[in-house]
């Protein structure tokens, strides 16, 4: 059982922010993985009510980067001046303070994610399309020299293996095959990468995507590891047709903009497999359910290896 929310700590926090505007409450927002992520509300003096969202980043990230929560905030400045649909930065808290780590507080977005199979007609064409916006972001490269990139990731995470390999899922020969292939040569110019580009971090409201959310992977690349990350996430929530869709019609959208080589996709095919495996069993505790989701993956893996020139 949770333990109830202390609202105290958000209390000092709002404070921070907006000294004449009066606290009203604070509630634990679910879906959080890599970050702690926490609503809350306040009252301003003219009667305007805000509501905001405080996002501590987990020690994994921390580990990973212990300036994230920086990076983060100063992105979506520049995501923001960009016209993309992210929450607005509003405050970035460091002293330590409050907290023990680093605080974002970003705008509350009203919307939620779409993650029902009869809304997927209507929804991979705009996820797609929006995935392209952000690979066609008006944002230099020296703007975002910052973030990683996916490259060196890969790099790093090539050269390290687990003790123990899910050759279950083909683990053993994913790596072999991204091992012997690296580094990748890259045929598309780099750009902006969400990361983590999948349904549940996609918010719509009337229909229509309101906002793009959970930036903390973000780096910059070719855009085949966003795209195959995404395939393998819209498979998974929505089956092989949206996949394919999804595909066709990211294609279709940065195409209309720039020329996009996909020689290199299978090779991202296999990323995103190995990129997800581990976090299978976390997604669900139905055990039908995950081995809907192995079968996918095997699927997905079984394509990739087909396609590799």
């Amino acid at each position: 059982m949770a333990l109830p929310l202390d609202e105290r700590p958000y209390a000092r926090l709002a404070r921070k922010i907006a000294p004449d505007a009066t606290f009203r409450r604070a509630w634990t927002l679910r879906g959080g993985v890599s970050a702690q992520v926490t609503a809350f509300e306040i009252a301003h003096a003219d009667g305007q009510t805000q509501k905001l969202i405080a996002r501590q980043h987990g020690a994994a990230d921390l580990a990973r980067n212990p300036n994230i929560a920086a990076d983060e905030f100063r992105l979506l400045q520049l995501l923001r001046a960009a016209g993309l649909p992210v929450a607005a930065p509003e405050y970035l808290d460091q002293s330590g303070e409050i907290f023990a780590t680093p605080v974002v507080v970003v705008g509350y977005i009203e919307g939620e994610p779409l993650l029902r199979l009869d809304d997927a007609p209507t929804l991979v064409p705009q996820l797609a399309a929006q995935l392209a916006r952000i690979h066609h972001v008006d944002c230099s490269l020296d703007d975002l020299s910052f973030l990683p990139t996916q490259n060196d990731l890969w790099a790093a995470k090539c050269a390290t293996r687990p003790a123990q390999l899910d050759n279950s899922l083909d683990e053993g020969r994913i790596r072999d095959t991204l091992e012997n292939a690296w580094p990748l040569a890259q045929i598309n110019p780099s750009c902006l990468l969400h990361g983590d580009y999948w349904p549940g971090n996609v918010l719509w409201r009337d229909g229509h995507i309101v906002g793009v959310i959970d930036w903390e992977d973000a780096a910059t690349g070719d855009p085949l590891a966003d795209l195959a990350n995404s395939r393998l996430e819209v498979l998974w929530a929505f089956g092989s047709d949206a996949m394919h869709r999804f595909t066709h019609e990211y294609a279709r959208h940065y195409a209309a903009a720039a020329p996009l080589d996909l020689t290199n996709l299978p090779y991202w095919d296999l990323c995103a497999a190995l990129r997800l495996l581990p976090v299978i069993a976390a997604m669900t505790s139905d055990p039908e359910d995950e081995g809907r989701l192995r079968a996918w993956h095997r699927e997905f893996t079984a394509w990739a290896f087909a396609r590799l020139r």
